[in-house]
């Protein structure tokens, strides 16, 4: 398993502003990085086991976590939502970046997420972070636009809803967050399939949302990829800001298409600014990409 590597399936394109990176902190992001390789693999296993195992396999441990609740004019509804604190959040009046999450609910990622997040903190791969999880309610609502597909359509009662939940997230949940929290304003997004696409169309369609976006085998195919039609145009107009993003894709073939399409559309016409990283994990599945690359999307977004 090779992790975090340039390899003809991955590939990392930086501006020539941001070259080089001090050698002592790329000292301890290669030692981190060595590590994460072993934590990918027990991560992929135990995901892989509890696919195939007993219903009563033991679930990820859920976190410390605060919970609360923001009714939503947006979206029209009250959502709930999963915040974890890094330790070195007592005590101190530092201000933290925060990591949001779309399937941030107790039963689907946040305590995975949570968990690999507070292990990179100890190992010193990332800064410590605040993670806002998001559960779903309406999952294919909130995480696809608008389609003209019968088939798209058919997969939930309603669809296309993601502009409304972007509302949510930007004019709704971000100020109530930085309320609560001493938050800067350095913010990240990650997340997976529906997610992922959802974070590829918020990186075209809105950029100056989050800093950093990590989209792991994003559902390009939406729409006919109608999104990856206008993302030539759409990074024409980006203003040069500081900003990354974490693709990966895994051996599903129609996702995999979908990604290296975008790809070489980034190849093309990477904005100034943009740090992107590829890779492509054939090793992997949809089901388990999420582990299995997730640790090292995170410290490459996030050290």
């Amino acid at each position: 398993m090779l992790v975090g590597v340039a390899t003809a399936d991955s590939a990392t394109h930086k501006p020539d502003s941001m070259h080089p990176r001090h050698s002592q902190r790329s000292a301890r992001l290669a030692f981190a990085i060595l590590v994460l390789a072993i934590l990918a693999i027990v991560l992929q296993v135990s995901c892989v086991h509890r696919q195939y195992a007993p219903a009563e396999a033991a679930p990820d441990p859920v976190p410390p976590h605060d919970t609360f609740t923001v009714v939503s004019r947006s979206i029209g509804e009250a959502r709930l939502i999963n915040v974890y604190t890094p330790r070195a959040y007592s005590g101190t009046a530092t201000r933290f970046p925060v990591l949001f999450m779309p399937d941030g609910g107790i039963a689907e990622d946040f305590p995975h997420v949570v968990n690999t997040v507070d292990s990179l903190i100890a190992l010193g791969a990332i800064r410590p972070v605040i993670v806002v999880g998001i559960p779903n309610t309406e999952r294919r609502r909130d995480l696809t636009g608008p389609t003209r597909v019968a088939s798209d359509s058919a997969i939930a009662p309603h669809v296309g809803g993601s502009a409304a939940f972007r509302r949510f997230i930007r004019d709704e949940l971000i100020p109530t967050v930085n309320n609560r929290y001493r938050t800067s304003d350095e913010r990240s997004i990650v997340g997976e399939s529906l997610a992922g696409l959802f974070i590829v169309e918020t990186f075209l369609t809105e950029p100056a949302m989050f800093k950093h976006y990590i989209a792991l085998d994003p559902s390009l195919w939406w729409n006919h990829s109608a999104l990856l039609d206008s993302a030539t145009a759409r990074l024409a107009t980006f203003d040069g800001t500081p900003r990354t993003l974490f693709i990966a894709n895994s051996d599903e073939p129609v996702i995999a298409a979908g990604t290296a399409r975008f790809v070489e559309l980034l190849r093309k016409s990477s904005p100034q600014g943009l740090t992107w990283v590829y890779v492509a994990r054939p090793d992997l599945t949809h089901a388990t990409i999420f582990r299995g690359i997730g640790p090292t999307a995170l410290a490459k977004a996030l050290h």
